[in-house]
């Protein structure tokens, strides 16, 4: 049976031609342009995942995911659609519960990829705790513990080492990491090597074994027990 997606997006010409090329790649489509219509599919529906833009009339692609994720103790998954230059926009999406983001503009190709690679790791349920060997983030109370033992990390390190738990055991590139934290008002390269260097002393500097690794002209993952 083909999974079923919803995708929620204002802009019609962009909600036709993401429709369409799911469609062609198999998948079980609605479309809805509103967030409070979303709302009421969703209730109404099973649905495998939902792509959400977060500019909606009648409700806000955050409000709705925050919802999910409070009223359903296994909401589906949902990939967030983001501006480019929206920066705050993608670190509230990912507080709210977001799986992953994709930002504007992007390509079909690449929202198919996300949308498989959610689709897998979720296999149909959602949990609020993240778990990567012995490291632990529970997204709806953001307590992140190693062997136990509490991590403290500011906004940005967090938003960081979600997304690479999300992802794992992928790389992420870059790319992704720094348009995140800034969008396209990028500083220079040494910034995401020191919020990187800042997450490695709060997860691994008071353990024994390194997590987070640097793959050499490719970005950022992390390394789980025994790898």
């Amino acid at each position: 049976m083909a999974d079923r997606l919803l995708i929620v997006e204002d802009n019609r010409d962009i909600l036709a031609s993401i429709v369409d090329y799911l469609e062609l790649k198999g998948f079980e489509v609605d479309a809805i342009e509103n967030g409070k219509a979303a709302r009421a599919l969703i209730q109404a529906h099973h649905y495998d995942l939902l792509v959400l833009d977060i500019g909606l009339p009648g409700m806000d692609g955050f409000t709705l995911c925050t919802e999910l994720r409070e009223r359903d103790r296994n909401p589906l998954p949902v990939i967030m659609l983001t501006a480019r230059d929206a920066v705050e926009d993608r670190l509230l999406g990912f507080e709210a519960g977001a799986d992953d983001y994709l930002i504007k503009p992007f390509s079909l190709p690449e929202l198919h990829q996300r949308i498989r690679a959610v689709l897998k790791r979720s296999q149909r349920s959602y949990e609020h705790a993240l778990q990567v060997g012995e490291l632990s983030l529970d997204t709806g109370t953001r307590q992140v513990q190693r062997q136990g033992r509490d991590i403290k990390l500011d906004r940005k390190g967090y938003a960081l080492l979600e997304l690479l738990m999300k992802r794992w055991p992928e790389v992420v590139p870059h790319e992704d990491l720094n348009h995140m934290l800034w969008g396209e008002d990028l500083p220079d390269s040494a910034a995401l090597k020191s919020h990187i260097y800042r997450l490695r002393q709060a997860v691994d500097g008071p353990f024994g074994s390194a997590m987070v690794r640097n793959v050499s002209g490719a970005g950022y993952t992390l390394v789980a027990d025994g790898q």
